[in-house]
């Protein structure tokens, strides 16, 4: 368990837009067992760079630690010996699902021939994952930032077959603010030189810059002002004289993680997913948001992070009160900002168990 695997769609994949996408595979890992009754399957969904590498070393398709460690495991919250764990890369991703970076029908990559796709796209994908793998029914979907939005899309595309949900650190629909925020990542990437228009992939060249100005702006994004303030101050980077072309300690530490994402992630996946989760919004087509998180199911648990300034606490609030059984959205106090529910994993463990107690 815990080794990457792939489904292949024998069918073309019809997307919201109408167009057939072929040859489609989704990655995927699974820890735990299915249980007799087929009751004990839980879905966790990805946030925009992740993978389905939720828990275990690096390794063979793994270029990193697993992203929920101390989650997902036996005995922890998402305990593997009780409960059959299943994490799919994204449609469109990197990470071993088709997407731009992968090869068409013809022999060559997809590129910018690649379609569009909304984040309903994806659940259609995993569907056909869950039927592969036998499941009619998820004891609960749990996911944070483009992956709360994936659960909730799972939740109201199917209440009958969704149990429970955690919902963390995500809108119910995107906001301008957040839209904001990603157009200079995606201007960043389509106007690096290396981006040939989305067709670089067999050229022997990426927009390795495009993407790391990208990723430094998200990064900024994803933690707390405090949080920087406090570890960084304006201390210089090394012996390195700011005021000499040199560089402040916290330009040293954004470098690095545009570093270590450019390393492990395609900008084309990026711009795609990124478009995605611009266009998300659980009540188009559905007579609005209030009437789609109606079909949310009663026992669903939505959480925000104190300081998370890209997707703020009162966006999870707005989730909780209009839910079937509406409330307040917990809290999860941390200074990390929206990165929070990746790091605060004492807190979102007790939500976690929450979740699933009684089941």
């Amino acid at each position: 368990m815990g080794e990457r695997r792939w489904v292949h769609l024998e069918e073309p994949l019809e997307l919201e837009s109408g167009t057939r996408l072929p040859d489609v595979r989704l990655a995927y890992q699974t820890w735990g067992s299915p249980n007799a009754s087929g009751t004990n399957a839980v879905l966790v969904l990805h946030a925009l760079t992740g993978d389905a590498h939720v828990t275990g070393p690096v390794g063979p398709g793994h270029l990193s630690p697993g992203w929920w460690e101390g989650v997902v495991g036996p005995g922890l919250a998402l305990d593997t010996d009780r409960y059959y764990v299943v994490a799919p890369n994204v449609l469109g991703g990197c990470q071993g699902s088709t997407g731009p970076s992968s090869t068409a029908p013809d022999g060559r990559p997809w590129g910018s021939r690649f379609p569009r796709i909304t984040l309903r796209d994806t659940v259609r994908a995993e569907e056909h994952l869950a039927a592969e793998l036998g499941i009619d029914t998820w004891a609960a979907v749990i996911g944070g930032s483009m992956g709360g939005m994936r659960a909730l899309e799972w939740a109201i595309t199917h209440p009958e077959r969704v149990r429970g949900a955690l919902i963390l650190a995500c809108p119910a629909a995107t906001t301008a603010w957040q839209i904001a925020w990603a157009a200079p990542q995606l201007r960043a990437i389509r106007v690096d030189p290396y981006w040939a228009g989305g067709d670089y992939h067999d050229t022997g060249r990426a927009p390795v810059d495009g993407l790391g100005v990208a990723r430094r702006i998200a990064h900024v994004t994803y933690r707390g002002a405090e949080e920087i303030d406090t570890r960084f101050g304006r201390d210089a980077q090394g012996d390195e004289d700011p005021a000499e072309g040199g560089r402040y300690a916290v330009e040293s530490y954004l470098d690095h993680q545009a570093g270590k994402l450019v390393g492990r992630f395609d900008a084309a996946s990026y711009v795609l997913l990124t478009e995605a989760m611009n266009g998300h919004d659980v009540g188009r087509g559905r007579g609005g948001v209030p009437a789609a998180l109606a079909r949310m199911p009663e026992r669903t648990i939505v959480a925000g992070v104190t300081s998370d300034h890209l997707y703020p606490l009162t966006q999870q609030d707005e989730i909780a009160r209009q839910l079937p059984a509406p409330g307040r959205a917990r809290v999860i106090d941390s200074p990390h900002g929206h990165d929070g529910f990746l790091i605060a994993t004492d807190q979102v463990s007790a939500l976690v168990k929450e979740l699933l107690e009684g089941y």
